[in-house]
């Protein structure tokens, strides 16, 4: 049996529990001062006081043992945390980080004026990837979602969920979901896979977009599901994309296929998403900046879980979603990147960290369970990931400092020093030391 022990970390954050934590109870992090964990193989095996887990570790202070990677008489690697925190590895709850091509330009054009929703009815938007999405092999795919991913790791992310949807036809669908489930397969980070085919509506199903997502539930969706390819489907309900009624038709025939569900909800307009999701039993309902009272009345109550994307609404320059009246009306929040090639081309934790505190009146405890426990609830994983508790995944982040306060406080800094995924060390940052520069008399 493999065995680790990271003993006396400064604040160990737990996030325990196997539900998402709503309204007040986000607030609750489970922080133990002078703390450490147990890992068994790739499960946690025991949580408490350094103290506490030394007695089942056999560990001896003043033995010797206290070095990082020593290993005690039972038999365990010793990582030592002294003067860091520890806290559960992120989850990245909702992203589209497989697609090919770039639209920097637009983000130019909206630099200058011009809105998403007129760059996408102009031609660029969702419908811009679609054309390098579908030009690009399998093989080109993998390729960059594993350097993308490898950019995730770094930041403490443990698990990621992607969506198709840059192809809207029947072979890139697939391919996106194939390329995803092949990465799944290799890299360590764990991937939870969403078809969003209903992504944008192509221009020859302008006006036809019932008839559109027939053809994706006829012809499509069926092979994702007997190929085991997706577990969420989600769609963009948005004026001037698919409304309510067409959602809902999709949503329902979704789950009747036995897909989970998710929605983009009210980014652009208030349309009556957020009710559209708790009307469907979604697991998640996600950016929600226009969400209305009602709706947000409507998720508390139905358990839907309120995915906020505050990099979108950033480099949008749109408002941010309301994520205090959120967690005040007692609502479920998570965070997440919403990794896209065109309104938010950023994967960054710092940023989301930053943004939640500064801007959405979010404290650093409420942050916390947005971007680890509620993440996993988005996903339907709260009982095996999303916290440091005995029987569950051994994902596992190490910052730099000694508290939670330095995440919001060295603003936008990647403090992330070791990740470890499923009980082995997955990465390390290497600390760059300057040689000294030489002073000529």
């Amino acid at each position: 049996m493999k065995k680790l022990y990271i003993r006396r970390a400064s604040e160990l954050v737990t996030c325990r529990g196997s539900a998402p934590k709503k309204g007040a109870e986000m607030a609750d992090i489970g922080l133990i001062k002078n703390g450490g964990v147990l890992i068994h193989d790739d499960q946690i095996f025991a949580v408490g006081t350094t103290e506490e887990l030394d007695l089942l570790a056999g560990f001896e202070e003043g033995s010797g043992q206290a070095d990082a990677c020593t290993e005690t008489a039972s038999g365990y690697t010793v990582l030592d945390a002294s003067g860091k925190t520890v806290l559960p590895g992120f989850v990245d709850s909702h992203t589209h980080f497989i697609f090919g091509g770039y639209r920097a330009e637009e983000f130019s054009w909206r630099l200058k004026g011009d809105t998403y929703m007129s760059i996408m009815e102009r031609g660029g938007g969702i419908n811009a990837t679609v054309g390098p999405t579908r030009d690009a092999s399998i093989q080109e795919l993998v390729s960059v979602g594993r350097e993308r991913m490898n950019r995730m790791l770094e930041f403490g992310v443990t698990t990621v969920e992607g969506k198709s949807g840059y192809g809207m036809d029947r072979n890139t669908e697939l391919k996106q979901l194939r390329a995803m489930k092949e990465l799944d397969a290799s890299h360590p980070v764990d991937i939870v896979t969403t078809f969003l085919g209903p992504h944008s509506v192509l221009p020859q199903y302008k006006g036809k977009e019932r008839e559109f997502i027939d053809m994706l539930l006829q012809d499509v969706m069926p092979v994702v599901k007997e190929e085991g390819l997706a577990e969420f489907a989600d769609i963009f309900c948005e004026k001037g994309v698919f409304g309510i009624e067409d959602s809902e038709y999709y949503l329902t025939r979704a789950k009747e296929m036995g897909f989970k569900l998710k929605v983009h909800a009210d980014e652009m307009n208030s349309l009556g998403g957020a009710e559209l999701a708790a009307r469907t039993g979604a697991y998640s309902a996600d950016h929600l900046l226009k969400a209305s009272d009602e709706g947000i009345r409507q998720m508390a109550k139905a358990g839907v879980i309120s995915t906020l994307l505050p990099a979108t609404a950033f480099c949008l320059k749109e408002p941010f979603a309301p994520a205090r009246k959120m967690i005040d009306s007692g609502c479920a929040v998570a965070l997440a990147s919403d990794l896209n090639p065109g309104s938010c081309f950023t994967n960054s934790i710092p940023l989301l960290i930053a943004l939640g505190c500064i801007y959405m009146n979010m404290s650093i405890e409420e942050v916390i369970t947005a971007l680890t426990i509620n993440g996993a609830a988005a996903l339907g994983r709260a009982d095996s990931i999303g916290s440091l508790e005995k029987g569950k995944k051994a994902d596992v982040v190490i910052l730099k400092y000694p508290s939670i306060h330095f995440m919001p406080y060295h603003t936008g800094i990647n403090l992330v020093e070791t990740v470890i995924k499923n009980g082995d060390v997955a990465y390390q940052k290497e600390w760059e030391r300057l040689p000294e520069l030489k002073r000529e008399n």
